[in-house]
Parts: C-alpha cells; sequence; structure tokens
C-alpha cells in the first residue's frame, strides 16, 4: 500500500528536465527547496523496510515525482530473475508510488552471484524470447509498465542477427513496454560501432519513448584503439547535447534526466546541466506551441 504521504501528489513525472539524485545531494537538494520538478533514484539504494535513507528519499517524494532506475534486476538472465529482488522492488514501488520505473537491457546475474556491472547479450531471437519472458515476470509482479533502456557499447556479437534498435521495438511490440532513451548511450555505441545514429531513431517506435537520459563520457584507448566509455562523470558534451536536439525534434518532447554518478559536482553543478537540457526541451515545446513547465537555469 502507498505511503499516505506520497499518494497525494499526482504519479506523472512531467515533461521537464529532472536530475539523478544521489545520497551525497540528497539533504541539501531538500534545504535548498530546489525548483527541479523531478528526480530519479536508483531503487535498489532504498531497498530496506527503515531508516533514515528511506525516510530521506520519502521526503523527497512528498514534493515532487520519483522515477526509479534500476540497475539489479538483470533482463537478460537466462535463469529469469530473482522472486526475492523482484518483491523487494515491488515493496518499494508500492510504498514510493513512482511515476516512471526503468531497467538495463543487460544481465548481472548468473546462479544466484550479482556480478557488479551491466553485461551486454547478443541481440538474437533466444536473447529476444528471453528478455521478453523477464519484462513480462516483472511488469506482472510490479502491476506497473517498465521502460527498457538502450545500452551503451564497445563491441558487438558476433552472432548478433537483430540491429539494436529493431531489438527494443520488438520487446515493446511483445511485452508492452516502453523505452528510456539513452542519448549519451546512443551516441557512444554509435561512435564506437560505427552505425546510423538517424537510421537508429527511425526504427524505434517513437511512442514507446518514455524517458531521455543525458550524461558524460570519457574517451580511453584499449589496446591501442580509442573508445568513448559511459562513465556517468562529468558534464554532458556538446555533441550529445546536439543529438538531444535532433532527438527532441524526432520524438517529441519527453522527461530528460541529467545522470551524473562518479567524480559527484556540487549539486549546482547539477542543477545548471538540467538548465542546459532544459532551454533546448522548451525551445522544442514552443514550437509546438505546448506549455512550458520551468525548471533550474
Amino acid at each position: 500500500m502507498a505511503a499516505a504521504a506520497s499518494s497525494t501528489l499526482p504519479r506523472l513525472v512531467p515533461v521537464a528536465a529532472g536530475i539523478g539524485l544521489r545520497e551525497p545531494h540528497r539533504e541539501a537538494f531538500v534545504a535548498a527547496g530546489s525548483p527541479i520538478p523531478w528526480v530519479e533514484i536508483h531503487p535498489e539504494n532504498y531497498l530496506v523496510p527503515g531508516g533514515p535513507r528511506l525516510a530521506g528519499i520519502l521526503r523527497v517524494r512528498r514534493d515532487r515525482p520519483v522515477s526509479c532506475h534500476g540497475v539489479g534486476l538483470s533482463l537478460g538472465s537466462a535463469g529469469g530473475l530473482d522472486p526475492d529482488h523482484l518483491m523487494r522492488l515491488r515493496a518499494l514501488y508500492d510504498r514510493l508510488e513512482p511515476g516512471l520505473i526503468s531497467e538495463h537491457l543487460s544481465w548481472s546475474v548468473t546462479d544466484a552471484t550479482y556480478l557488479n556491472d551491466l553485461l551486454p547479450l547478443p541481440y538474437t531471437e533466444d536473447s529476444l524470447e528471453r528478455v521478453r519472458r523477464n519484462i513480462d515476470h516483472a511488469q506482472d509482479v510490479f502491476g506497473r509498465r517498465i521502460l527498457v533502456e538502450n545500452p551503451a557499447a564497445c563491441i558487438a556479437f558476433a552472432d548478433s542477427t537483430i540491429p539494436e534498435s529493431e531489438f527494443l521495438a520488438e520487446l515493446a511490440a511483445r511485452t508492452g513496454c516502453g523505452l528510456l532513451l539513452d542519448v549519451n548511450n546512443l551516441y557512444v555505441s554509435s561512435v564506437n560501432l560505427g552505425f546510423d545514429r538517424s537510421a537508429w531513431l527511425d526504427a524505434i517506435p517513437a511512442d514507446a519513448v518514455g524517458e531521455l537520459h543525458l550524461a558524460g563520457h570519457t574517451r580511453m584507448t584499449i589496446g591501442g584503439e580509442e573508445l568513448l566509455v559511459d562513465d556517468h562523470g562529468s558534464a554532458v558534451g556538446a555533441a550529445v547535447m546536439g543529438l538531444y536536439a535532433e532527438v527532441l525534434e524526432r520524438i517529441g518532447p519527453r522527461p530528460v534526466l541529467i545522470e551524473w554518478d562518479n567524480d559527484l559536482p556540487p549539486l549546482d553543478g547539477l542543477l545548471d546541466e538540467a538548465g542546459r537540457a532544459q532551454r533546448l526541451l522548451d525551445a522544442t515545446m514552443q514550437k509546438l506551441k505546448m506549455p512550458e513547465v520551468h525548471c533550474a537555469g
């Protein structure tokens, strides 16, 4: 059952720029009365029956919608989903009433062992059916639709037979799930693997996209080859912001999130990034004559 304080507010995440709220920023965020209209959290940080951390995020939820971006469900696991993890997530979602729930297109669990990474999977019919079963199971347990995020890729599997964009589109068609379009991941993957970003965007169902992510990335040289790595450790680069503008033109305005997980800046740095994203969003909404939701910056 949802907490009374949460149920008094609308659950919907607005079409506006939000931030990934990390624990080091939470107290300052609440104390400042931040104008950010929504935040996103990693639910695995709050899978506890009580205590100050859970109380703190419930306090945030009283004032604004919250989105939950899971990192441990492992939708690509061949052995299915961990039932205990599912039920702990369900308990949190019933209490927090998040406006959006999202998960990664990856795997991280094998033989009840959790790996500290989001590992890629080949895009084959077998993988498609496996992920389809797991998404259906998760949505049945949660009683909620989930969004599935496109990954950041450094390599492609030789036995992949389905383009990533078509794989995601087929998941949405078969399960009714939505898509979380991570703009930085799309940029990183397209540079590393050499595919056409515009063609990728043309292949996904625009009406299934429920949220956008923006983040920073870094360049690394591995084995003499330069690769982009999605590290969430810096401001959003100009090329990714340019792709974000293209995404807004192609699919229309969506809730957009600034992700920053490593080398965290002061809270004001995140608010500045949200302001950059909001200004592009406002410009698109003005073209479409949609009402604006004002944000930081």
